[in-house]
């Protein structure tokens, strides 16, 4: 069979969507049970549903080996897994509950086989909701698929970059300074011509290593088009964070002065100057 790993989030969308519906509308069914559209639209729901599962489960464990290799991961992986198999086989039997009640026609017996249905279905629910908690987990938890589902570097490198900053911020709130610069150093590195991975590394100079002169030699080097706000905004605040840490305030305003000027209208400028204490 073909391997269909890729497609796994799509399909665990319809079935969570089908089989939630479905037994929801089992259960209005029974408040108004002689209206044709909800009995009918309930049973084909949870056999679409159930049917979908098969390729979900099929669709994860196609999926799962990357991931299931990530340190630490792999019980969280199994965990999903299993709980996956699980809400399969549950919505099998309830699928196959529903279409043996179809097939007893207008008997008395088919309302209790219905019923059987709709018990197990609040059941399985259950089941599916903890397979789609732990597949959250395993997602934003434990990154699993993050970055790495495609295979393609520029996917896996959005995701090791993703990881150097938000440790590298974590380091830096926790007073960590050398290893959130040593984090960021890492990332210009390997990204260097990515002009807000080089706006990073200078401002982790100011901040963790304190060394405003080599952030201002770091600015030099990047150009600033004139029709990039946001990239000028950037730049003139970097700079004048790099003069504010020398001790060099007249030189900090006169930056934020002449960004002023270049941006009259953004409000975040003339705050910055506001804030901007006298020279030391």
């Amino acid at each position: 069979m073909p391997d269909v790993g890729v497609f796994h989030p799509q399909i665990v969308h319809f079935v969570v969507a089908f089989l939630f519906a479905g037994v929801i509308l089992r259960l209005i069914s029974f408040l108004r049970w002689k209206e044709s559209f909800f009995d009918p639209a309930a049973r084909w729901l949870v056999v679409a549903g159930a049917v979908a599962s098969v390729a979900a489960v099929k669709s994860g464990t196609d999926a799962h080996g990357p991931a299931e290799r990530v340190p630490g991961a792999r019980d969280a992986v199994i965990e999903h897994e299993e709980l996956g198999e699980r809400t399969r086989n549950l919505f099998l039997v309830v699928a196959a509950l529903e279409l043996g009640a179809l097939a007893l026609g207008t008997k008395p017996v088919r309302r209790w086989v219905t019923m059987a249905a709709a018990v197990a279905g609040l059941g399985g629910l259950w089941v599916l909701y903890e397979a789609a908690e732990h597949g959250g987990e395993l997602v934003y938890a434990y990154a699993g698929g993050v970055g790495i589902r495609s295979g393609e570097p520029e996917d896996v490198g959005r995701l090791l970059m993703a990881g150097l900053y938000h440790q590298s911020q974590l380091d830096r709130q926790e007073r960590r300074s050398e290893e959130a610069a040593r984090l960021i150093e890492e990332m210009a590195r390997r990204y260097p011509d990515n002009r807000e991975v080089r706006f990073l590394a200078i401002e982790s100079l100011i901040m963790d290593r304190q060394n405003g002169r080599a952030a201002l030699e770091g600015l030099a080097t990047i150009p600033v088009p004139a029709d990039t706000p946001r990239v000028r905004l950037r730049h003139g605040f970097l700079t004048a964070d790099a003069y504010e840490a020398l001790g060099l305030m007249d030189s900090a305003r006169t930056a934020l002065t002449q960004l002023a000027d270049a941006l009259p209208a953004d409000q975040r400028v003339k705050d910055r100057l506001a804030r901007l204490p006298g020279e030391r």
